[in-house]
Protein backbone atom coordinates (compact mmCIF):
# COMPACT_ATOMS: atom_id res chain seq x y z
CA UNK A 1 0.00 0.00 0.00
CA UNK A 2 2.91 2.47 0.91
CA UNK A 3 3.93 2.15 -2.85
CA UNK A 4 0.68 2.78 -4.03
CA UNK A 5 0.43 5.88 -1.79
CA UNK A 6 3.88 6.80 -2.89
CA UNK A 7 2.83 7.07 -6.58
CA UNK A 8 -0.49 8.75 -5.87
CA UNK A 9 1.37 11.18 -4.01
CA UNK A 10 3.69 11.63 -7.21
CA UNK A 11 0.99 12.21 -9.01
CA UNK A 12 -0.42 14.55 -6.49
CA UNK A 13 2.73 16.80 -6.37
CA UNK A 14 2.87 16.56 -10.44
CA UNK A 15 -0.68 18.04 -10.82
CA UNK A 16 -0.33 20.77 -7.93
CA UNK A 17 3.44 22.02 -9.63
CA UNK A 18 1.43 22.30 -13.28
CA UNK A 19 -1.05 24.59 -11.23
CA UNK A 20 1.60 26.52 -9.67
CA UNK A 21 3.73 26.81 -12.77
CA UNK A 22 0.68 28.78 -14.15
CA UNK A 23 -0.06 30.79 -11.29
CA UNK A 24 4.03 31.58 -11.02
CA UNK A 25 3.53 32.76 -14.74
CA UNK A 26 1.04 35.17 -13.82
CA UNK A 27 1.62 36.83 -10.68
CA UNK A 28 5.00 35.96 -10.02
CA UNK A 29 7.02 36.19 -13.42
CA UNK A 30 6.16 39.53 -13.98
CA UNK A 31 7.63 40.79 -10.37
CA UNK A 32 11.30 39.08 -11.36
CA UNK A 33 11.03 40.78 -14.99
CA UNK A 34 10.66 43.97 -12.87
CA UNK A 35 13.47 42.98 -10.52
CA UNK A 36 15.53 42.34 -13.36
CA UNK A 37 15.55 45.70 -14.65
CA UNK A 38 16.05 47.21 -11.46
CA UNK A 39 18.98 45.82 -11.64
CA UNK A 40 20.21 46.01 -14.98
CA UNK A 41 19.79 49.58 -14.41
CA UNK A 42 21.57 49.58 -10.90
CA UNK A 43 24.19 48.02 -12.91
CA UNK A 44 24.37 50.57 -16.15
CA UNK A 45 24.77 53.63 -13.29
CA UNK A 46 27.34 52.15 -11.63
CA UNK A 47 29.09 52.08 -15.14
CA UNK A 48 29.18 48.14 -14.77
CA UNK A 49 28.59 45.74 -17.62
CA UNK A 50 25.39 43.40 -17.36
CA UNK A 51 26.08 39.71 -16.18
CA UNK A 52 26.30 37.49 -19.06
CA UNK A 53 23.05 35.69 -20.06
CA UNK A 54 23.96 31.92 -19.45
CA UNK A 55 20.39 30.56 -20.16
CA UNK A 56 18.06 33.04 -21.89
CA UNK A 57 14.90 34.93 -20.01
CA UNK A 58 12.38 33.66 -22.78
CA UNK A 59 13.81 29.70 -21.47
CA UNK A 60 13.98 30.98 -18.22
CA UNK A 61 10.42 31.61 -17.35
CA UNK A 62 8.55 28.74 -19.72
CA UNK A 63 10.51 25.20 -19.35
CA UNK A 64 13.05 25.89 -17.11
CA UNK A 65 10.07 27.53 -14.66
CA UNK A 66 8.07 24.61 -15.98
CA UNK A 67 10.92 21.89 -15.06
CA UNK A 68 11.51 23.28 -11.48
CA UNK A 69 7.78 23.68 -10.66
CA UNK A 70 6.91 19.86 -12.06
CA UNK A 71 9.83 17.72 -10.28
CA UNK A 72 9.55 19.93 -6.55
CA UNK A 73 5.84 18.70 -7.13
CA UNK A 74 6.70 15.38 -7.77
CA UNK A 75 9.21 14.78 -4.76
CA UNK A 76 6.99 17.03 -1.97
CA UNK A 77 4.21 14.89 -3.09
CA UNK A 78 6.31 12.12 -2.70
CA UNK A 79 7.47 12.95 0.58
CA UNK A 80 4.06 13.83 1.92
CA UNK A 81 2.95 10.46 0.52
CA UNK A 82 5.53 9.11 3.29
CA UNK A 83 4.62 11.20 5.73
CA UNK A 84 0.91 10.23 5.15
CA UNK A 85 1.62 6.52 5.42
CA UNK A 86 3.39 7.17 8.47
CA UNK A 87 0.95 8.82 10.27
CA UNK A 88 -2.22 6.51 8.92
CA UNK A 89 -3.33 4.86 12.25
CA UNK A 90 -0.84 6.59 14.47
CA UNK A 91 -2.84 10.25 14.55
CA UNK A 92 -6.45 10.69 15.72
CA UNK A 93 -8.20 11.46 12.27
CA UNK A 94 -9.11 8.31 10.56
CA UNK A 95 -10.59 9.70 7.44
CA UNK A 96 -7.79 9.76 4.50
CA UNK A 97 -9.13 13.04 3.05
CA UNK A 98 -9.39 14.81 6.53
CA UNK A 99 -5.66 13.66 7.45
CA UNK A 100 -4.44 14.54 4.29
CA UNK A 101 -5.44 18.22 4.53
CA UNK A 102 -4.38 18.10 8.48
CA UNK A 103 -1.22 17.17 7.21
CA UNK A 104 -1.23 19.18 4.39
CA UNK A 105 -2.03 22.24 6.69
CA UNK A 106 1.15 21.22 8.77
CA UNK A 107 3.70 21.44 5.87
CA UNK A 108 2.22 24.40 4.85
CA UNK A 109 2.86 26.49 8.18
CA UNK A 110 6.28 24.19 8.88
CA UNK A 111 7.65 24.53 5.40
CA UNK A 112 6.65 27.48 4.29
CA UNK A 113 5.06 30.31 6.63
CA UNK A 114 7.68 29.95 9.57
CA UNK A 115 10.63 30.25 7.29
CA UNK A 116 8.82 33.06 5.51
CA UNK A 117 8.27 35.33 8.44
CA UNK A 118 12.03 35.08 9.46
CA UNK A 119 13.26 35.24 5.99
CA UNK A 120 11.02 36.08 3.26
CA UNK A 121 11.42 35.28 -0.34
CA UNK A 122 13.48 37.64 -2.81
CA UNK A 123 13.41 38.52 -6.14
CA UNK A 124 16.71 38.86 -7.95
CA UNK A 125 18.98 42.19 -6.90
CA UNK A 126 18.08 41.83 -3.22
CA UNK A 127 20.73 40.06 -1.70
CA UNK A 128 24.37 40.11 -0.86
CA UNK A 129 26.25 37.23 -3.01
CA UNK A 130 28.86 37.30 -0.12
CA UNK A 131 26.35 36.10 2.40
CA UNK A 132 24.92 33.28 0.54
CA UNK A 133 26.32 30.77 2.23
CA UNK A 134 25.18 32.27 5.77
CA UNK A 135 22.05 32.99 4.74
CA UNK A 136 21.19 29.39 3.09
CA UNK A 137 22.39 27.73 6.14
CA UNK A 138 20.34 30.19 8.41
CA UNK A 139 17.56 29.30 6.27
CA UNK A 140 18.02 25.20 6.83
CA UNK A 141 18.39 25.69 9.86
CA UNK A 142 15.30 27.14 10.77
CA UNK A 143 13.10 25.30 8.52
CA UNK A 144 14.78 22.03 10.98
CA UNK A 145 13.73 23.99 14.15
CA UNK A 146 10.38 24.15 12.35
CA UNK A 147 10.09 20.41 11.49
CA UNK A 148 11.59 19.50 14.58
CA UNK A 149 9.11 21.69 16.85
CA UNK A 150 6.19 20.58 15.13
CA UNK A 151 6.96 17.01 15.81
CA UNK A 152 7.18 17.80 18.94
CA UNK A 153 4.12 19.79 19.19
CA UNK A 154 1.90 16.84 17.67
CA UNK A 155 3.40 14.25 20.22
CA UNK A 156 2.75 16.47 22.95
CA UNK A 157 -0.96 16.60 21.84
CA UNK A 158 -1.23 13.12 21.36
CA UNK A 159 -0.15 12.98 24.78
CA UNK A 160 -2.68 15.31 26.27
CA UNK A 161 -5.76 15.09 24.55
CA UNK A 162 -6.85 12.04 26.65
CA UNK A 163 -6.67 14.23 30.09
CA UNK A 164 -6.99 17.78 28.78
CA UNK A 165 -9.31 17.50 26.02
CA UNK A 166 -8.63 17.99 22.33
CA UNK A 167 -9.43 21.46 21.97
CA UNK A 168 -6.96 22.09 25.46
CA UNK A 169 -4.49 19.83 24.17
CA UNK A 170 -4.63 21.25 20.90
CA UNK A 171 -4.53 25.05 21.59
CA UNK A 172 -1.27 23.99 24.49
CA UNK A 173 0.83 21.95 21.36
CA UNK A 174 -0.18 25.26 19.20
CA UNK A 175 1.43 27.73 21.89
CA UNK A 176 4.70 25.49 22.73
CA UNK A 177 5.15 25.18 18.46
CA UNK A 178 4.87 29.13 18.44
CA UNK A 179 6.32 29.25 21.57
CA UNK A 180 9.82 27.47 20.17
CA UNK A 181 10.03 28.81 16.60
CA UNK A 182 9.95 32.44 18.11
CA UNK A 183 12.56 31.40 20.62
CA UNK A 184 14.40 29.64 17.50
CA UNK A 185 14.00 32.64 15.32
CA UNK A 186 15.35 35.16 17.88
CA UNK A 187 18.82 33.06 17.85
CA UNK A 188 19.26 33.02 14.14
CA UNK A 189 20.84 36.58 12.92
CA UNK A 190 18.47 39.21 10.85
CA UNK A 191 19.41 39.85 7.20
CA UNK A 192 18.23 42.70 5.53
CA UNK A 193 20.51 43.22 2.34
CA UNK A 194 17.22 45.11 0.35
CA UNK A 195 19.55 47.42 -1.93
CA UNK A 196 18.46 51.44 -1.43
CA UNK A 197 16.11 52.21 -3.71
CA UNK A 198 14.55 49.21 -4.31
CA UNK A 199 10.65 49.40 -4.98
CA UNK A 200 9.07 48.45 -2.26
CA UNK A 201 5.72 47.72 -3.50
CA UNK A 202 7.84 45.32 -5.83
CA UNK A 203 9.47 43.85 -3.26
CA UNK A 204 5.80 42.97 -1.30
CA UNK A 205 3.92 41.85 -4.20
CA UNK A 206 6.92 39.25 -5.25
CA UNK A 207 6.70 38.14 -1.29
CA UNK A 208 3.01 37.65 -1.55
CA UNK A 209 3.53 36.12 -4.66
CA UNK A 210 5.55 33.65 -3.69
CA UNK A 211 3.64 32.73 -0.27
CA UNK A 212 0.12 32.32 -2.77
CA UNK A 213 2.35 29.76 -4.54
CA UNK A 214 3.06 27.86 -1.70
CA UNK A 215 -0.92 28.11 -0.40
CA UNK A 216 -1.53 26.59 -4.15
CA UNK A 217 1.10 23.88 -3.76
CA UNK A 218 -0.35 22.24 -0.18
CA UNK A 219 -3.65 22.84 -0.45
CA UNK A 220 -4.10 20.98 -4.28
CA UNK A 221 -1.83 18.20 -2.87
CA UNK A 222 -3.70 17.95 0.55
CA UNK A 223 -7.56 17.67 -1.28
CA UNK A 224 -6.06 15.94 -4.46
CA UNK A 225 -3.69 13.34 -2.63
CA UNK A 226 -6.43 12.96 -0.06
CA UNK A 227 -9.35 12.02 -2.85
CA UNK A 228 -6.03 9.29 -4.33
CA UNK A 229 -6.11 8.09 -0.65
CA UNK A 230 -9.39 7.67 -0.36
CA UNK A 231 -9.93 5.91 -2.94
CA UNK A 232 -6.69 3.70 -2.83
CA UNK A 233 -7.80 2.33 0.71
CA UNK A 234 -11.63 1.58 -0.31
CA UNK A 235 -10.53 -0.11 -2.90
CA UNK A 236 -7.68 -2.21 -0.77
CA UNK A 237 -9.84 -2.32 2.17
CA UNK A 238 -13.39 -2.37 0.88
CA UNK A 239 -14.99 -2.04 5.11
CA UNK A 240 -12.83 1.14 5.24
Amino acid sequence: MTRILLVRGMLAGLIAGLLVFALARWVGEPQVDRAIVFETNMDQAKGEAPEPEIVSRKLQKSLGLLTATAVDGIAVGGIFALVFAFSLGRLPVTDPRSLAVLLAGFGFVTLAVVPALKYPANPPSVGNPDTIGMRTAAYFLLLAFAVVSMVLAIKLQKSLHRKMGVWNASLLAAVFFVFAITAAAHFLPNIDEVPSGFPATLLWKFRVAALELQVLLWSVLGFVFGWFADRSLSARYPEH
